[in-house]
């Protein structure tokens, strides 16, 4: 079976390549945790999650889900938004303050923790958290205990989003930036439901935000991975691009468990069976201390 130096030390083949891939386009759009169950696996098979090359990986798998992302909802998210003028601007507006909030909470966060907690590391990046397993664990329980509270919330069936929940909204999905194991879709939507959303809006809202922000984030992480790998040593340009053939691959299969993912996610919330997922969070939080 073919092997890639993905990283240092660390060769990979197509079947681990597939076991991750498969791995992220479930969780990720599970309200589970993709990064929690990706960077554990990773650990199982020896590989180093605060990488370089493994965060490279790991977003173009998002890239995968992203796409399953726009498949499955564009036809809801066609009603929503794109049914009046009005209403397309009011739901822009909307992205916009939640994507902002996201950016200054996230971003804030990520600031304080580098110079702040890590003043003594002048090469910290954010990412070397990945790591760290109690943290980890510490916030995949927590996004399991949202989750569990939410689903105990009344629905209002005819709950729609505010400039204000879009923004609360945002801002929770903040939190998710800096701490891997805190569920983006499990933290937003369990915000909107809390905030009196309904939840189908909910969904729509949340997945709409995530399709806004990848982009952002894919471009951040090649961009460091590029400064890490290649910017030292033009010989090593093609090494660089020979890392997007295994990534590649990732990204086909996670778009097809992506939509799999997005299938039973759906069936679950609107079926009074979100609790479920926080119940998993919080035996998943157990694993990942083991394994750590």
């Amino acid at each position: 079976m073919p092997r890639f130096e993905f990283a240092p030390h660390h060769p990979m083949d197509y079947l681990q390549i597939l076991i991750l891939a498969v791995i992220q386009g479930l969780a990720e759009l599970l309200p589970v945790s993709s990064s929690a169950h990706v960077i554990t696996a990773e650990k199982l098979m020896k590989l180093d999650p605060t990488t370089p090359e493994m965060t490279l990986l790991l977003v173009m798998l998002h890239t995968g889900t992203m796409f399953s992302t726009i498949v499955y909802f564009w036809s809801a998210w066609k009603r929503s938004y794109f049914s009046s003028m009005q209403g397309l601007k009011t739901n822009a507006l909307w992205l916009v303050v939640g994507t902002a909030l996201t950016g200054i909470v996230g971003y804030g966060l990520i600031t304080i923790i580098k110079h702040v907690f890590m003043a003594h590391q002048p090469d910290f990046e954010i990412e070397h958290l990945f790591g760290n397993a109690r943290l980890v664990a510490t916030a995949l329980a927590a996004a399991g205990v949202l989750i569990i509270v939410s689903s105990r919330i009344r629905e209002n069936p005819r709950g729609e989003l505010s400039m204000g929940r879009a923004a609360l909204i945002g801002a929770v999905q903040g939190l998710c930036l800096p701490f891997r194991g805190f569920s983006r879709s499990g933290a937003t939507i369990s915000a909107g439901l809390i905030a009196g959303v309904a939840r189908r809006r909910a969904e729509e809202f949340s997945f709409a935000l995530a399709v806004v922000l990848t982009p952002a984030v894919i471009v951040r992480e090649g961009w460091r991975v590029y400064k890490a790998e290649v910017a030292m040593n033009v010989e090593q340009a093609s090494q660089f691009l020979q890392l997007f053939v295994p990534g590649l691959v990732g990204m086909v299969m996670s778009f097809a468990a992506g939509l799999l993912a997005l299938r039973w996610l759906s069936r679950w919330l609107e079926g009074d069976r979100w609790h479920l997922f926080g119940g998993y969070c919080l035996v998943a939080a157990m694993v990942v201390l083991y394994v750590g």
